[in-house]
């Protein structure tokens, strides 16, 4: 099976499989799936070679800002998720922090925001982070507490973020606060809310606590204590925050389905060479029936995953509503690969759970893919809420 043949699909253009084959080159000459203990280092080390060999440029929207083209390429920014994800989880944790923490940016800036902050993560010299999540809010945007209040010429923020990724070694946080019920579009729920650029070394900003989990990646808990921030970091206009939010989500929580795509991939081809070569009672394990039809339902569950993340890419390119279709991309594609990697790792018996090995790394992987920028049972909601809203405007 030709590994990049859905590079043909109907979906894409001739400059996107030509991104696809490059990036696949570029990535089996300079990642390794291994980065050792350190993983604050080797993250850092990873946005600098992306952002030197120019893959960062597809993260950011805007030739003017440092970006490949005039606004993010959501078809580009998912062939890249998935390439690196085939070869490098934490490469592909690095690129879509920069692209997510940046996100808003590129979307809702300011000209001066956008000058200050996209040329330098799209070079690799600058580390961002998106700091929405709370202890007490997480799929429910509407109960945060984190607070801004106006104070003569800025804000000031106090409360708290927690699962922040690349939180401990980011430059700067795109935070959502809560502004209170007066101003701008502001209110209760999720209409109260505001966005902010907050640099790291802003005097009140602290990592409160470094959050380890199940695949290593820079995480941590965010404490705002008095943090000052300069009106000019407001990002778009008060109480627009849960939009700004969500319009981000939007176009990088397709990419969360092409990353599962690439961790399922690689899943695929481990246990395609190891069933071909494993002796087994005479044959080997590839000879057997129970074990061919495993492989066929990998192959097929990756494939029906596929169809939907890039059909759901190409709606967005094509300036149409993604909602429903991000989220069953997401949904199915991260849900797939779970099941795909685990048949993986049952395929290679006691070596599947050896640390170390390819599939015991992306058994740890895939597992937050279906938790994180909206967990599945969030996906079925969003689904169902879209599916219901059309059939009464069609009343």
């Amino acid at each position: 099976m030709e590994r990049l043949e859905h590079l043909d699909w109907p979906f894409f253009e001739p400059r996107h499989g030509a991104l696809a084959r490059e990036l696949d080159c570029w990535a089996a000459a300079h990642l390794d799936a291994a980065h050792g203990h350190d993983v604050d280092a080797a993250c850092r080390a990873l946005v600098k070679g992306l952002g030197q060999a120019g893959w960062l440029r597809h993260a950011v929207g805007g030739t003017a800002y440092g970006g490949a083209v005039d606004s993010i390429d959501t078809r580009a920014i998912c062939l890249i998720r998935e390439t690196l994800g085939r070869h490098a989880g934490l490469a592909d944790f690095a690129f879509a922090m920069q692209g997510l923490g940046s996100g808003a940016i590129s979307l809702f800036g300011a000209e001066e925001q956008k000058q200050a902050y996209l040329p330098r993560v799209a070079a690799g010299d600058a580390i961002a982070a998106f700091a929405l999540s709370e202890p007490q809010a997480g799929s429910d945007v509407s109960a945060m507490q984190c607070a801004a209040r106006r104070d003569g010429g800025g804000w000031v923020l106090d409360g708290e973020k927690t699962w922040i990724s690349n939180g401990g070694i980011a430059d700067f946080y795109v935070v959502f606060a809560r502004t209170g019920d007066g101003g701008g579009e502001g209110g209760r729920g999720a209409k109260g809310i505001s966005a902010f650029i907050v640099d790291a070394d802003t005097p009140g900003l602290r990592i409160a606590e470094r959050i380890d989990v199940i695949a290593p990646h820079p995480l941590a808990r965010l404490s705002f204590d008095g943090c000052r921030v300069p009106a000019a970091r407001l990002l778009g206009a008060e109480g627009q925050g849960f939009k700004i939010a969500m319009a981000t989500l939007d176009v990088f929580r397709t990419s969360v389905a092409a990353a599962a795509l690439g961790f399922a991939r690689r899943a695929l081809d481990e246990a395609l060479a190891h069933a071909q070569a494993r002796p087994m009672f005479g044959k080997t394990l590839a000879d057997f029936q129970l074990t061919q039809a495993r492989l066929a339902q990998m192959a097929t569950d990756i494939d029906a995953s596929a169809l939907l993340t890039y059909r759901a890419a190409w709606m967005r390119d094509g300036g149409r509503k993604v909602t429903k279709e991000a989220a069953m991309a997401k949904l199915t594609a991260t849900e797939s690969a779970q099941r795909v990697i685990d048949a993986a790792v049952q395929l290679f018996g006691g070596q599947g759970v050896q640390s170390g090995r390819i599939v015991e790394s992306l058994y740890r992987e895939i597992r937050a893919l279906r938790i994180y920028e909206g967990a599945s049972e969030v996906q079925l909601l969003i689904i169902a809420r879209e599916l219901l809203a059309a059939t009464k405007e069609q009343r």
